[in-house]
């Protein structure tokens, strides 16, 4: 996995993905280490930045965001924008959870949920399509998700 990073640190991360709530002594318990082991080795994997933060997974359809759509997206390099400038600038919009700056036929990839599949189409032509540095798009709605970790 990561350099530094022993075979007792990588349970603890894996106990940790699955329930960030878990307390020391629970932990302790299932790693056969001592709760102050536990706190010092998290305490470490924060520090060292190997943690970045702890977190929730909400769960998107009782929010009525269970609507998740994947959009390829064409920087315009005649806009006088960064492709990074444009990035953010799709980074800051409501309803997009992603954006990554990709190698290959499109330059980004954007990940977006929603009510339903109208609401998805407003963020793509009313919001995403108006920012200045964007070329052509093409949305792809999904239709499961089997697997997606934080």
């Amino acid at each position: 996995m990561t350099g530094g990073l022993d075979a007792i640190d990588i349970k603890l991360l894996n106990e940790l993905k699955e329930n960030a709530r878990e307390n020391i002594a629970s932990l302790s318990k299932k790693l056969g280490i001592p709760r102050t082991t536990v706190h010092y080795r998290i305490k470490r994997l924060v520090d060292e930045g190997i943690i970045e933060k702890f977190t929730v997974k909400p769960n998107y359809k009782k929010l009525d965001l269970g609507t998740t759509a994947f959009i390829l997206a064409r920087y315009d390099p005649d806009s006088g924008l960064s492709q990074r400038e444009v990035a953010e600038r799709i980074a800051a919009l409501d309803g997009v959870y992603e954006v990554h700056i990709i190698s290959g036929e499109w330059d980004m990839i954007i990940k977006v949920r929603a009510p339903n599949a109208e609401e998805v189409g407003k963020i793509v032509v009313d919001r995403l399509r108006e920012i200045k540095g964007i070329g052509q798009t093409v949305t792809m709605v999904s239709f499961v998700t089997v697997k997606e970790e934080l």
